[in-house]
Order: structure tokens, then C-alpha cells, then sequence
């Protein structure tokens, strides 16, 4: 167990404000780029599933599929970072025809990160978006008839308690649990479900044992799902989902020493 002190500064060496402003960039397999953060020492979207292959196929077209019935949608995309997921709704939608009103909410602490993105290099599928893109990074706010886009600057877990709306859909997308624990712990995950409807469908990239349990720890159904040309990923949901069903029980019988990650290991 760490002690206070211990604890303090690991919570530095999480977030070094010294390096925030330290980044590269990285072509990944689909042709579409991301930055490399040498902050948390790890890239914002995986280099082999693909940038904005990733965002379509782990976020946004299963959270899309479980939610297609709703005439308005409330998401939010954990963290806005280079808007990926973001931009890729709207894309999606847009490709679609639906006419769903979407309402993102998205916590992001790298204000310089997200006014440098009306330069950054996305792929031709968000060329129609760039209007958004140059608005978002002046304002960190748009809204049309359709869109409304809201970027939370600064740290997202005190952002997520002010949230007054019903969340349908979460992105959770941080930087992995090694690198980021703290948008990963019980805690965190129980300020989730907090805000969340009771047929909110969540998505993430993170099989991890500790980041499941934290999630069936608060009410979360735990559901395994494969995107098409990714590797394989979880959807979590208050309530039963036509997907395969991870069975936490067993999982636990098992594992009988696996643990969900807790605050007081970082704070």
C-alpha cells in the first residue's frame, strides 16, 4: 500500500505539465495519423487498429447500433484529445442520414493540444468537417441544428460530477489504465454511472481484468465485442445487451486476486 506521500507523487509523475506540449506525430496502419504524448508516454489511438479505423469501429458504430432508436443522443468522449471520436460521429451520422440530435460532451486538460488542431493533418473522410474543426478550436464550443459540441477543459473527473444531463453513450477512450489510472479507477467509474441513463451503452478499447471490474463494481453488464479489422474490445451497459455476455462471476471465482483499481492507490 503507498503512503500519502507516495501517492502525491505519483499523481505528478501521471500528469508532468512540463511535457504536455511534447508530442509527435504517427502515421498509423490505416493511413490516418495520430500524436505520440510523451507525457503519458503512449500514443492517442492504437497504431495498428488505425486511428480513425479505431474510433469507427470501437465507439462509434456499436455504440450507434445499440442506440439507433433514439431521436436525440447525449455522449460523452473520454477525452476530447484530437477529437477522433468526436469527428467520427459526426461522420458517421452524416454517411448515415440519420437525423438524430447529438449532443457530445467531452473533458479535455490540453487547451494548446486542441487549439492547434485546425492545423492538424486528419484524413479525407473528416474534409467536410474542417468548418467544425476550425470552430472547435477557437471556441471549444459548435452547435448547429443537429450538432451540438462542448469541450470541458480541464481535468475530467471534476468535470463528469457537473454534468446535469443523462449521458447515453461514453467513449471511454483515456490513455490506457497504465499510463492514466485515474480515468480508469471504481471511483471514476462510479462518477460515470452516476450521470449515465439506465440503457447507456459505454465502449472502450480496455479488456483489462482491473478496468471490467471496476465497471461490474458499479451495475455495469460487461459484454465482449469485436469490431470489424480491430482487435477485440468490451461494451458495458446497466442493462442486458444482444452481445456475448462476459461472465464476471466466473471471471472472479477464477481470479479470486484481481482487483479494480482504487483512487487511494493514486490520490
Amino acid at each position: 500500500m503507498y503512503c500519502r506521500g507516495e501517492n502525491l507523487k505519483m499523481k505528478k509523475e501521471i500528469y508532468n505539465e512540463s511535457l504536455r506540449e511534447k508530442k509527435r506525430r504517427v502515421v498509423t496502419e490505416d493511413g490516418s495519423a495520430t500524436l505520440f504524448s510523451y507525457e503519458f508516454d503512449e500514443a492517442y489511438h492504437s497504431t495498428k487498429d488505425g486511428a480513425f479505423h479505431e474510433s469507427l469501429q470501437k465507439h462509434v458504430n456499436p455504440a450507434f447500433a445499440l442506440q439507433k432508436e433514439k431521436d436525440m443522443l447525449t455522449v460523452l468522449d473520454i477525452c476530447f484529445g484530437l477529437g477522433y471520436n468526436t469527428l467520427a460521429t459526426l461522420y458517421y451520422v452524416r454517411q448515415q442520414k440519420l437525423q438524430t440530435k447529438i449532443h457530445i460532451l467531452s473533458p479535455e486538460f490540453d487547451e494548446k493540444l486542441v487549439r492547434s488542431l485546425s492545423d492538424f493533418e486528419y484524413p479525407k473522410a473528416f474534409d467536410d468537417l474542417k468548418p467544425i474543426i476550425e470552430v472547435l478550436s477557437r471556441e471549444f464550443y459548435y452547435e448547429d441544428e443537429q450538432f451540438k459540441i462542448e469541450i470541458l477543459l480541464g481535468d475530467a473527473r471534476e468535470s463528469i460530477p457537473k454534468i446535469k444531463e443523462k449521458i447515453d453513450i461514453v467513449y471511454q477512450d483515456a490513455f490506457s489504465p497504465a499510463h492514466n489510472p485515474l480515468l480508469w479507477t471504481k471511483e471514476y467509474f462510479s462518477a460515470l454511472r452516476s450521470i449515465c441513463a439506465d440503457d447507456a451503452i459505454l465502449t472502450t478499447y480496455s479488456t483489462a481484468a482491473a478496468v471490467r471490474l471496476g465497471l461490474y463494481e458499479n451495475g455495469f453488464k460487461i459484454f465482449a465485442y469485436g469490431g470489424k479489422g480491430v482487435r477485440p474490445s468490451i461494451i458495458a451497459s446497466p442493462q442486458s445487451l444482444d452481445l456475448e455476455p462476459i461472465d464476471m462471476i466466473l471471471k472472479i471465482q477464477r481470479n479470486p486476486l484481481a482487483r479494480s483499481l482504487k483512487d487511494r492507490d493514486y490520490l
